[in-house]
């Protein structure tokens, strides 16, 4: 089934569990923070994000240029600032798949569906090796610049799944591979090889991540 959800499409791919902050100065963006605002429950304040394919603009090329898979996001903060932008924070709650977008209101309304991912036990053995390799690559990376990094890796396997996928620092369409991978065991084991290449090439040629590390926050929440 079907429901419209307003809709924020931006060039970057965003997950469940991580909160990301966003300045908004786009009218179309600024009415989509007035609308949420005068819904009364703030549990009710949704809207969701899918990422723009590298090369477009949503305004010119519409669905077409949009990823189908992306994230519902609340809103969970907002600073209004006298030129009527807004700086607020939002934390994604679940995977949606994008059916149709329609932008002829004042802002851009999606037709959107669940994207539910199944439960599964991930074996020890692959959660083992995915922290192993992140300390190792974060490890790595403190020695070129300082630790990026903050806090501690969920214990539970899917938030640490939606946690080393936020943290990886991967072009747009890797992030994407991640976010639609099938359960939190593929994307555990996709985002650790993606992890063990970009620390072999750190070992290598002592640089820089070709992709700026991420430094987005992650909440279990």
């Amino acid at each position: 089934m079907t429901v419209a959800l307003p809709m924020f499409p931006l060039n970057s791919v965003l997950y469940p569990g991580v909160s990301v902050p966003l300045h908004v100065f786009e009218d179309r963006y600024r009415a989509l923070v007035h609308h949420l605002l005068r819904i009364e429950d703030p549990a009710e304040r949704v809207f969701g994000t899918v990422a723009i394919r590298e090369g477009y603009e949503v305004g010119d090329h519409g669905a077409q240029s949009l990823y189908r898979v992306g994230v519902r996001l609340q809103l969970t903060e907002v600073e209004a600032h006298p030129d009527g932008s807004f700086d607020i924070v939002a934390l994604g709650r679940d995977r949606i798949r994008l059916d149709g977008l329609m932008t002829n209101g004042e802002f851009p309304v999606g037709e959107v569906s669940d994207r539910p991912a199944p439960t599964v036990d991930v074996p020890e053995d692959v959660l083992t090796r995915a922290r192993a390799t992140f300390t190792a690559y974060r490890a790595a990376v403190t020695d070129l610049r300082g630790d990026p990094y903050s806090g501690l890796l969920p214990k539970d396997a899917e938030y640490l799944s939606w946690t080393l996928a936020a943290v990886a620092p991967l072009p747009l369409a890797e992030r994407q591979t991640l976010l639609e991978a099938d359960d939190a065991g593929e994307r555990i084991a996709l985002v650790t090889d993606y992890l063990r290449s970009e620390l072999e090439a750190i070992n290598v040629i002592p640089s820089l991540p070709a992709t700026e590390v991420a430094r987005t926050r992650w909440s279990p929440n």
